[in-house]
């Protein structure tokens, strides 16, 4: 018996042929699934190395554009050389120690009077008043409110430079609004971009001082009032007030008065301080002529101790003799 059975083998290897190609195609799917997943993965990381790089940058660029407080800001010191002649007719009649004749028109035994103008001779540098300023502090605000009229007029006439320290000592006592350090920022920004007005607003602050565990002024507050003493450039100071710019600079300077010796004691600040040519004053901050009274004293000191220049000799000529005829 024949059979005409013949074997099935091209459909079998077509069946092979045809899984090996199925088998082909989904491992190039996965290839190309996991190229695009690395492609996209680069792109992410690359993108997020791009704007780190941009950030920093930026971070840099932004320092290197801070601007600085020099040269208004000596050791940390706001120094006022200079008050303007508005100013100073603001501060007339506010009830400062009277102006006794200067010091230059007293005889060298009078006793410094109260009140007068230090005024330095040839040989006598002008005093230095350093003050230790917090603009929540009451004794600040006592010492600025007493003493206006007779520092401006001292600073006008050369017979003395004031130099502000802005400290944040009561930062903690503002309801956490930071105001002790938020101020001193705004006084340093006025003293950067305006510092023919730092004086006038200094005193604002001050005379507008908060109350201790009140909020404060809130920055828009502070800008405001920067431009109501008509500072130079207000859109600029607003700015710098309202970005915090010198915060950091206050808190620095802070540390650097707690931890530093302070006037020719060497002792520590503890709060608020007035010091002349090094000396504290430790008097009465809201009386003017003791204030007066220990500046006077010390610009006596000061002018005794100056040794007087030393003359020059002069050599006399004998007169020829007259020939005798």
């Amino acid at each position: 018996m024949s059979s005409d059975e013949t074997p099935n083998v091209p459909a079998r290897r077509d069946r092979r042929e045809a899984v090996r190609e199925k088998a082909a195609a989904v491992q190039a799917r996965q290839r190309r699934g996991r190229v695009a997943r690395i492609t996209a993965v680069s792109v992410v990381v690359g993108a997020i190395v791009v704007a780190a790089g941009v950030a920093v940058a930026w971070t840099l660029g932004e320092s290197a554009s801070q601007p600085q407080l020099a040269p208004a800001v000596e050791d940390d010191g706001i120094v006022v050389t200079s008050i303007p002649a508005s100013v100073l007719a603001s501060f007339a009649g506010a009830g400062a120690a009277e102006n006794p004749p200067a010091a230059s028109d007293t005889t060298a035994t009078e006793a410094p009077v109260a009140g007068a103008s230090p005024e330095p001779t040839p040989t006598q540098q002008p005093l230095q008043i350093e003050v230790y300023v917090d603009y929540l502090s009451q004794a600040s605000s006592d010492f600025q409110l007493a003493n206006a009229q007779q520092l401006s007029e001292w600073v006008s006439e050369g017979a003395a430079t004031i130099s502000y320290h802005p400290v944040a000592l009561l930062t903690g006592k503002s309801n956490g609004t930071k105001y002790s350090l938020r101020s001193a920022g705004a006084a340093a920004c006025v003293a950067t971009y305006a510092p023919d007005s730092f004086f006038a607003f200094n005193h604002k602050l001050l005379e507008q001082r908060p109350e201790i565990d009140t909020d404060g002024l809130s920055d828009a507050d502070l800008a405001v009032l920067a431009q109501a003493v008509g500072v130079e450039y207000p859109k600029r100071v607003a700015a710098c007030i309202e970005d915090a710019s010198f915060v950091p600079w206050v808190q620095k300077a802070t540390a650097r008065a707690l931890a530093e010796p302070v006037g020719s004691t060497g002792e520590a600040l503890t709060g608020p301080k007035v010091y002349v040519n090094g000396k504290p004053y430790n008097g009465d901050l809201t009386d003017a002529k003791e204030f007066a009274q220990f500046v006077l004293t010390l610009a006596s000191e000061a002018y005794f101790s100056t040794p007087s220049p030393t003359p020059t000799p002069t050599t006399s000529v004998a007169p020829s003799p007259t020939p005798t005829p």
